[in-house]
């Protein structure tokens, strides 16, 4: 029996057969010869399309992210593998009996499934299993029933509408969050279904269970018989369920961004071997800057008896794979075909998210476009978050911290703004502005907070700073959901140039409004086209609609005409001198920096040139 861990949650629900409510449980998995019916074993005919809209990708409590999807034949070797590493104790809070191993058949039928009356789903991470859930559509007696097709079914009989759910998580990611979005997604798949009621049944010691239920937010009936404690809830969404889904997104979203800014160690990989390029430059800032955990210099053109970069003084690595310890960030400046092999070493090596400063992305074309998705694709199979590609970096000024990953030749005075901005130049003129006004300021209080917002003359420190490039995974919709909690923020500053999700954007504005203001400095009117190489399109509403938007939501505009806005002549990219020939994202003011339309030199930019 596997250990009892507090924090985590056993998701032993029900066996996999369903239970008559009028006679004795039976297990098709535990004890077969039990069944009083013979369990019906899906065909290739009895098989949808398979779903692809049900794929999704989900950050989970702990920041990290997983995919989830439906299960297809071609799995039967990851449930295999997924179920070996569940422990004899989760097992049998699972299936209310000993079951060390699935038999073929077990395997068989929680492989195939017809997505209508029975389906199931996984949550994966690097392409493995690490939970399943799965339903099957049951009668007013408990046994099986199947959905007729439209116009076949008996007029004086209601269709069966309620479903047996269950699920396993493995023990290693107990305690994530996992069950709680599988539980929301399965509801929904069955919402669509028909499904209008799930039940499940609980062992009485599995009280963590029973409150992962609960939790949820439906409305909930309880019984108790021979021995199990039985749960029915309805699918209808009310609005305690839509609060509890909203307060699991904003955790998780804040959690993934923390883990981003407050990284116990950090590896560029890319690092030149010489002075100068971005991969050089970043390291050097993250130096000066007095990061307080530990550094690593990677570059697969290290000589082999390199083992510290000088005269950094930093390890110097060739792979990831010869770091000793846990990396927490990785730093990516390396050309974009290079970009999928770092991703996979950052993934083995269990790296929690990138900044990819890398160029080459959906700025460059349709070839670029795809390069990106592939780019985020990946790395959330990981489990990594994204920022970039093309982005200018991360700062994090807090004293335990000291975290300058970006191309910033220095650290920002720290101070009570969280800054946002997709394009690197504008992101180099607002920490110029801030750094030439000098000191941070003391938290606001009462209306002082709000009343110095004319010029935000008064408040020129930083407490942190994420330019997001192409914004292709972490938008600003993630740095509202951190800034919301983060006691370090006193005002939430951004600089969009477009908008991907107004209704959520505006929902999240207004939560985050109501406790500390937010300023957005709205940057070239509306066109109808997203900025170049943004994942997500830009709003398409009139600005004067936009405007609207945020004032109810209780949000600042600021345009970029206004006086205490940057101006296109103070957003010029950054001296050679200074960031080691960097060149601002794609986004910016300076249609002559690294546009795809500018002949490059014969040794290309600092940031698509191989880091030497």
């Amino acid at each position: 029996m596997g250990p009892v861990m507090s924090e985590q949650v056993r998701y032993g629900l029900s066996l996999d057969t369903p239970r008559s409510r009028k006679g004795v449980r039976h297990a098709d998995l535990c004890v077969p010869d039990f069944s009083p019916y013979p369990v019906p074993m899906p065909s290739p005919s009895d098989h949808h399309a398979y779903p692809t809209h049900w794929e999704a990708d989900v950050v989970l409590r702990d920041g990290g992210t997983a995919q989830i999807r439906p299960i297809t034949p071609d799995d039967a070797q990851r449930l295999v593998s997924f179920y070996e590493h569940v422990s004899d104790e989760s097992k049998y809070y699972r299936f209310f009996a000993p079951y060390p191993r699935l038999s073929d058949r077990d395997v068989h039928r929680f492989t195939h499934h017809d997505y209508v009356d029975r389906v199931g789903l996984a949550a994966t991470v690097g392409g493995e299993f690490i939970a399943t859930v799965r339903y099957d559509r049951i009668d007013e007696n408990g046994l099986p029933a199947h959905l007729p097709p439209p116009g076949e079914g008996d007029a004086g009989r209601a269709p069966a509408d309620e479903a047996e759910v269950a699920f396993l998580v493995q023990d290693a990611h107990q305690g994530r969050g996992v069950a709680s979005a599988l539980l929301e997604h399965i509801g929904a798949v069955a919402r669509e279904r028909g499904i209008r009621r799930f039940a499940a049944e609980v062992l009485p010691a599995n009280t963590k269970m029973i409150k992962v239920f609960t939790d949820a937010g439906y409305t909930q009936k309880r019984s108790f018989d021979d021995g199990v404690v039985r749960l029915e809830f309805d699918l209808e969404p009310t609005d305690r369920s839509v609060a509890v889904m909203r307060a699991r997104e904003q955790r998780a979203e804040a959690r993934s961004v923390q883990r981003l800014l407050t990284p116990g160690s950090v590896a560029v990989i890319g690092t030149g071997r010489a002075p100068g390029g971005v991969g050089r430059t970043v390291l050097r800032n993250l130096l000066d800057a007095g990061f307080t955990g530990r550094v690593h210099a990677v570059n697969h053109a290290f000589p082999e008896d390199w083992t510290r970069l000088e005269p950094d003084g930093v390890p110097a690595h060739r792979s990831l794979r010869e770091v000793d310890g846990p990396v927490d960030l990785a730093v990516v400046a390396v050309p974009a075909a290079q970009v999928p092999a770092v991703v996979a070493d950052c993934g083995d090596h269990g790296v929690q998210g990138l900044v990819v400063l890398s160029a080459g992305y959906a700025e460059s074309g349709p070839e670029g476009r795809d390069r990106q998705r592939d780019l985020v694709r990946q790395a959330r199979t990981y489990g990594m978050r994204v920022i970039g590609p093309n982005a200018f970096g991360i700062i994090n000024t807090a004293e335990g911290v000291r975290l300058n990953a970006s191309l910033s030749p220095r650290l920002p005075v720290p101070g009570r703004i969280g800054l946002f901005t997709q394009s690197g130049a504008i992101g180099i003129a607002l920490l110029s502005g801030l750094h030439r006004r000098g000191a941070g300021v003391t938290r606001p209080t009462g209306t002082e907070g709000t009343a110095g917002l004319a010029g935000l003359a008064g408040m020129v420190g930083l407490s942190t700073f994420v330019s997001t490039g192409n914004r292709a995974d972490v938008s600003g919709n993630d740095l509202l959901q951190y800034w919301y909690e983060d006691p370090e923020t006193d005002v939430a500053l951004m600089y969009l140039e477009s908008i991907g999700n107004p209704r959520k954007f505006t929902r999240l504005a207004r939560r985050t409004a109501a406790v500390k203001p937010v300023v957005v400095v709205k940057g070239a009117r509306h066109s109808g086209s997203a900025p170049t190489g943004h994942a997500v399109p830009t709003t398409r509403i009139p600005d004067a609609t936009v405007s609207d938007l945020l004032r109810q939501a209780g949000v600042l505009r600021v345009d970029t005409g206004h006086p205490s806005s940057p101006t296109p002549g103070s957003c010029s990219p950054p001296s050679r001198s200074r960031t080691g020939r960097a060149s601002p994202s794609s986004a910016t003011p300076n249609p002559s920096a690294c546009s795809p339309t500018t002949p490059a030199s014969p040794k290309g930019c600092a940031r698509c040139r191989p880091a030497t």
